[in-house]
């Protein structure tokens, strides 16, 4: 079903077929440029080489390493997996975060709902048939001890303790994917922060088993951490590390080695505005959500905390105001989704809970204009420098517009992890990547940064990307001015994309001009298509007005803006939006012409109607 999102007719008229069948065409085309680098033995190994160098010796460290783990010791640390056994925690630490009632109740009754994917295991999910990989991971990082908490019955609890007592006897071991150092660090923190809940009225025995495989997991992630993991991840795996550290006896080498490595992490990680190094909003929910965890941990175990990790916390909260729309959910760039609106609430209430938003981050290259209750987030940034690039979008100057509470302009999103979005096809996540499906300008409908292949050690970042992107901004009288530029099509098509963004002091009235300025001759005397795309949300109805040259965009609640251009061609086509989980049809205002290493200017403006 989520194949044909883009298929239907968007009014169900024949006429529309020929239409849209060029569309797909060109996504099709915008497709192949985003993945042109084929899988090919070399190709991967050009994509492993572009790694740091730190990075890729991590790696390739973590990969000689790892198959000796199951032997007890990990070659060169001299860290034994054994140790004294733990009768009680020196402390347990507390877990605000909600878990979802319904997710809890289906538990309870066999119903295992992880990464898209239910299965049905009325015995117990650990002797269920081999599922995807990601299903097992989540299964065995134990993250759904949360959503048996929130269903509040007693059930539930015996429910996790009898399903944690099976996972001691039959995964206690060591195993390749259950003892990954993602997985394990997820699984202590999960164990740690519900232990009142499932483990405190436990029997000593049960007790007893389960703190000790917590001590050996704990001195074994120890060892083998950073293990070839980087950015938001490796800081989720440092927060497993310091919890177990801090909360279990004789693991003192776990919270020091923890505490070193987050040190050194923050200091990569966190840019000097307080962004992360991923420029993901989603991203940076996650990891400042994590370091609220460690220094909580830490104050409830009387351990100092490193002035680092408080300087970290006050630096990324206006980052993150930075990110939120009017509806206070996230901005879709770099692989986000738009989060629930109350567990953003939640992180920043526990990090500054009267705290202001950045106006500006030049090192994460990200700008926010408002005026009045409109608010635009700009990306004015080159993507994520390489091995941190895994969820990186071609999505350079692109922007997203909302009015108050309600989402105007967007880009398309990415795919989550919930159920529809493990049905869409895998094409889908390249595409979603592509330059087109963000609002900004496309050529040809290719793409301003490639998609490389996958390296041998994991991840696929970008192959190319702009190595040059500038951003001027000015203020005056309430009003604020972007004067932007990347060269993201200067080896391609020869030229610089400059893009230019007015907001006035009330905030009715956003006009841009986005312009193409020849600087090389590349494909001498052909001529290229340009298109500048506005994705609109799912709840704007969009309607062509006569003179060809003006959009009407009315909102859910009454609301109209017109759009007006003097491109040569302005008109409304189908998109898709993923920005809230599940693929919903929405439409795009395209403006679009050609030139031929001639300058070019495309005005456009976005006007409050009365």
């Amino acid at each position: 079903m989520a194949e044909q999102v883009l298929d239907r007719p968007l009014i169900g008229q024949d006429a529309k077929a020929d239409k849209r069948n060029r569309r797909n065409r060109r996504l099709k085309r915008g497709e192949r440029r985003l993945v042109d680098v084929a899988e090919s033995p070399l190709t991967r190994l050009g994509a492993t080489l572009r790694l740091p160098r730190s990075l890729l010796l991590g790696r390739l460290g973590y990969a000689v390493r790892e198959p000796f783990s199951h032997l007890g010791l990990v070659p060169g640390s001299g860290v034994a997996l054994g140790g004294r056994q733990a009768y009680a925690p020196l402390c347990t630490p507390a877990d605000p975060w909600p878990g979802d009632t319904d997710s809890g109740m289906a538990l309870v009754g066999g119903q295992y709902r992880f990464a898209g994917l239910t299965v049905e295991a009325p015995d117990g999910p650990w002797v269920a048939p081999e599922r995807v990989e990601d299903w097992r991971r989540e299964l065995h990082s134990f993250c759904w001890l949360r959503d048996l908490r929130a269903a509040a019955i007693d059930p539930a609890r015996r429910h996790a303790r009898e399903l944690t007592g099976q996972w001691l006897e039959q995964h206690g071991g060591w195993s390749p994917l259950t003892w990954e150092p993602l997985v394990l660090s997820r699984r202590l923190a999960h164990w740690l922060g519900q232990y009142e809940f499932f483990a405190a009225s436990a029997d000593a025995e049960f007790r007893q088993a389960l703190l000790s495989s917590a001590q050996r997991q704990a001195r074994y992630l120890a060892a083998v951490l950073p293990a070839g993991l980087a950015g938001a991840e490796l800081i989720c795996a440092i927060k497993g590390l310091v919890l177990a550290g801090a909360c279990l006896p004789d693991t003192e080498v776990a919270l020091r080695r923890g505490l070193a490595l987050l040190r050194r992490e923050l200091a990569q990680q966190i840019l000097p505005d307080g962004g992360h190094v991923e420029r993901s909003p989603a991203r940076h929910l996650a990891v400042l959500r994590d370091l609220l965890d460690i220094r909580s941990v830490l104050s409830t175990a009387g351990q100092e905390a490193p002035a680092e990790l408080d300087a970290a916390i006050q630096a990324m909260t206006p980052m993150l105001r930075l990110f939120l729309h009017g509806d206070r959910s996230l901005a879709l760039f770099n692989g986000s989704g738009q989060e629930r609106d109350y567990k953003i609430d939640l992180v920043l209430q526990r990090a500054d809970r009267y705290g202001r938003a950045l106006a500006q981050a030049p090192h994460s290259g990200f700008q926010r204009l408002q005026a009045g209750r409109t608010v635009a987030v700009v990306d004015s940034g080159a993507p994520a420098r390489a091995g941190y690039d895994s969820r990186a979008h071609a999505g350079t100057l692109s922007f997203e517009m909302s009015v108050g509470k309600e989402r105007l302009i967007t880009n398309c999103g990415a795919p989550g992890v919930g159920a529809a979005a493990q049905a869409l096809p895998a094409t889908w996540k390249r595409l979603m990547r592509a330059t087109a499906a963000h609002s900004t300008l496309t050529i040809d409908d290719s793409n301003s940064a490639w998609l490389g292949a996958t390296s041998y050690l994991g991840g696929a970042g970008l192959a190319e990307r702009p190595q040059d992107v500038t951003c001027r901004r000015e203020e005056t009288d309430g009003a604020t001015l972007l004067d932007m530029s990347h060269d993201g099509y200067r080896s391609t098509h020869g030229v610089i994309h400059h893009r230019r963004l007015f907001l006035s002091a009330a905030g009715d009235d956003l006009r841009g001009a986005d312009s193409l300025t020849p600087v090389a001759f590349v494909h001498r005397g052909r001529r290229h298509r340009y298109a500048v795309r506005f994705h609109l949300h799912p709840d704007v109805r969009a309607s062509l007005l006569q003179d060809k040259h003006t959009v009407l965009l009315r909102l859910a609640k009454g609301g109209g803006w017109r759009l007006h251009s003097d491109a040569p061609v302005v008109e409304l086509e189908e998109s898709v939006y993923v920005g809230s989980g599940a693929p919903r049809r929405c439409e795009q205002v395209v403006l679009s012409g050609s030139f031929c290493n001639e300058p070019v200017a495309i005005r456009w403006a976005l006007r409050r109607e009365s």
